[in-house]
């Protein structure tokens, strides 16, 4: 598993929205500027993001982005998970829970599962809140 530069970015993005978390939006260019990322290639992230219910925007004057939750109540795990899908190690139906003729016989199985659990189980346990002390 490899975090693209798209989690990397969402993560770096939603940072900036938990540090500044207030009542006023920010505008996407001051958050191209702060994180050093192109206008373009963050529209793209932010839209991912609002489509699923992690940041509200507001266009016009004043407008831009914010939280629709505390930092703490995000997940890096539930960031990551929508930008990147799943954060298995491997591509194996068994560690998403569907039938595998080989499950019961494969020797490989419980290693990926374990390392699948502490992945999904490490980036749950961080919030962006983590991220902003």
């Amino acid at each position: 598993m490899m975090i693209s530069t798209k989690g990397r970015y969402a993560l770096r993005v939603m940072t900036t929205l938990a540090k500044n978390n207030e009542d006023r939006p920010i505008p996407l260019k001051d958050i191209a500027g702060d994180q050093g990322i192109s206008l373009k290639y963050l529209e793209s992230i932010m839209s991912i993001l609002v489509k699923n219910g992690l940041v509200e925007g507001a266009s016009g004057k004043g407008g831009g982005y914010r939280l629709k939750r505390d930092p703490v109540e995000y997940s890096l795990g539930e960031i990551l998970r929508i930008t990147e899908g799943s954060l298995d190690p491997v591509a194996c139906p068994a560690i998403e829970g569907e039938y595998c003729e080989m499950n019961e016989r494969c020797p490989t199985f419980p290693v990926w599962k374990e390392l699948s659990d502490l992945i999904n189980g490490f980036l749950d346990s961080k919030t962006l809140e983590d991220l902003t002390v």
